[in-house]
């Protein structure tokens, strides 16, 4: 009789006329159980020396764990099963040594053990016996498979290194991309869509100050049904962290323990390289535009963009409770300010800035000459396109130049601290030749003036249009699209001078010399440029 080994041990008192085995089979991974038939077939050679032996098999003992340890969940059981029924002797049949352990140490351990708790180690691989021959040939097995299992490990180790140094991933698949068979190229990373395409939209918004820090980018996610979450359906604040910092996203690779330096990977990012160094030097900034408070709702949508004009510091918000209902307020929470505890209805705040954001949208005739301007603008950049890619093809093999002198540099040297200097100056250099190649391939616009600037122009033009009909993130979108730094709100006289983004900078422009008669061929932008020194919004 065979049957599963179960929970429970109990001592057998019947009488049996075969002697009495157990069976050990192991295999190294779960993937082996459920896509291989190792455990079968160890099973069935077993079992087969079973019955030429004579032997009753009662228990059948399974393991898929590496070799190279000794402590394992089935052979624990067994090691118990045989200690409980220790006055029946049981054989231990196993197919090889190798299934035993993979491992000198772990293999003499597993033995002793068996040994103790009363059972009898047989294979048909191998005869086990206690005089020295029989012992100087187990251990030279056993020393066998364990090299030949840091040998499988070196060379698996020795193919993932090759074809990472190649450009190809070889770990597990980051969040947003998983992994596709393609013809000639084995397993390549691939876009998994829909997290793709959300994380490709939290990472180019970082880029671009849309999101401020990893908290605004994980409550964006915190709205996206689909997104995996941990066993409580909460979302883990270092994973954000983490996505920042991957190159993967940017179709970059790099493993630093295998001493493999970042390089261009053989999958298609989800952002560009030139974003990716824009996280990267936003992130050693630390210097956030727009705060973002967790406790920001609906209710208070300017909260964190408005300051108060007395002490500078922001506004905060709160619901004050009267005789029938609750009323929003804005309130200076700064102490020593002679604005502290001082109330600003939240109607009165929010309906003023209505008419600021009003102010700024152009009349029909000046967005005429607007779209104009920037329809010549257009073109003008179309033109010198080309220049630019001569240009950007020069510069790559400037640096190119200079990587090949360090090298030859580091040849010449024997100093460990200055041959690491110049390996450090390689891989800026590296870095920059990886974003120049790519503004390189992307130098032609990839569509139509209209098509690209339509969204842009929607919003230059009537700014007011998404703040009415937006939710919360797309009324802070506008706050960070339309002013250059946090507004200013006096008590008494209401909301002081606010300074506009650049774009809405040049319609202020276009307005004024309009009122002075000026044509607009003369107030295109001059050689100095228009841009001026815009404060930050960070509080």
């Amino acid at each position: 009789m065979t049957f599963e080994f179960s929970e429970e041990f109990s001592s057998s008192s019947k009488t049996h006329s075969a002697k009495l085995a157990v069976i050990y089979a192991r295999v190294s991974s779960t993937k082996q159980v459920t896509k291989g038939d190792g455990l079968n077939s160890q099973i069935t050679r077993c079992e087969e020396y079973a019955k030429f032996k004579g032997y009753e098999v009662v228990y059948f003992f399974k393991d898929d764990i590496s070799g190279s340890v000794a402590i394992r969940p089935a052979m624990t059981k067994l090691l118990a099963f045989l200690k409980a029924n220790k006055k029946d002797q049981h054989v231990v049949i196993i197919d090889d040594i190798s299934r035993l352990a993979r491992g000198l140490e772990a293999h003499l351990t597993l033995r002793s053990d068996i040994a103790e708790a009363g059972g009898i180690l047989e294979s048909p691989s191998i005869e086990f016996g206690e005089d020295s021959d029989s012992q100087f040939m187990e251990h030279m097995m056993a020393v066998i498979a364990q090299h030949q299992r840091k040998k499988n490990a070196e060379q698996s180790k020795n193919r993932m290194v090759a074809r990472a140094m190649a450009g190809f991933w070889v770990f597990r698949a980051p969040m947003g991309l998983k992994f596709e068979r393609q013809a000639g190229r084995g397993k390549v990373l691939v876009r998994h869509e829909p997290l793709a395409s959300s994380i490709q939209e939290a990472l180019e918004g970082f880029a671009s100050g849309r999101f401020q820090t990893c908290a605004e980018i994980m409550r964006y996610f915190e709205t996206l049904p689909y997104f995996p979450r941990d066993g409580r359906g909460n979302l883990r604040f270092h994973r954000f962290k983490e996505m920042l910092t991957e190159p993967l996203y940017a179709g970059l690779l790099e493993i630093p323990r295998w001493n493999i330096s970042l390089r261009k990977g053989q999958h298609q990012g989800l952002i560009s390289v030139e974003a990716f160094e824009k996280i990267q030097a936003r992130r050693a900034r630390k210097q956030p535009v727009m705060p973002v408070y967790k406790s920001i709702s609906e209710d208070f949508v300017l909260r964190g963009a408005v300051a108060c004009g007395d002490c500078g510091w922001s506004l905060t918000s709160c619901w004050s409770k009267g005789r029938t209902k609750k009323y929003p307020y804005y309130i200076c929470q700064h102490k020593g300010c002679d604005s502290y505890g001082k109330s600003i209805r939240r109607e009165t705040l929010e309906s003023e800035f209505e008419v600021i954001l009003k102010g700024m949208t152009p009349t029909p005739k000046l967005a005429t000459i607007l779209l104009d301007l920037l329809k010549d603008g257009w073109g003008q950049c179309e033109a010198a396109l080309a220049n630019q890619k001569r240009e950007r093809a020069k510069n790559i093999q400037h640096v190119q130049a200079s990587i090949n002198k360090l090298l030859e540099r580091i040849v010449d040297t024997n100093s460990a601290s200055v041959i690491k200097a110049y390996e450090s100056k390689i891989g800026v250099l590296e870095r920059q030749k990886l974003v120049l190649n790519e503004k390189l391939e992307s130098t032609a616009p990839v569509r139509c003036y209209t098509d690209i600037s339509r969204t842009a122009l929607n919003f230059l033009l009537n700014p007011c249009n998404l703040w009415d009909h937006g939710g919360l993130s797309e009324r802070r979108l506008v706050l960070k699209l339309a002013f250059g730094s946090r507004l200013v709100y006096d008590r008494n006289k209401g909301y002081r001078t606010a300074i506009p983004s650049l774009p809405f900078q040049l319609i202020q422009r276009l307005k004024a010399g309009l009122q002075a008669n000026i044509s607009p061929e003369n107030m295109m932008v001059g050689d100095t440029g228009i841009e001026p020194v815009t404060p930050t919004m960070s509080m």
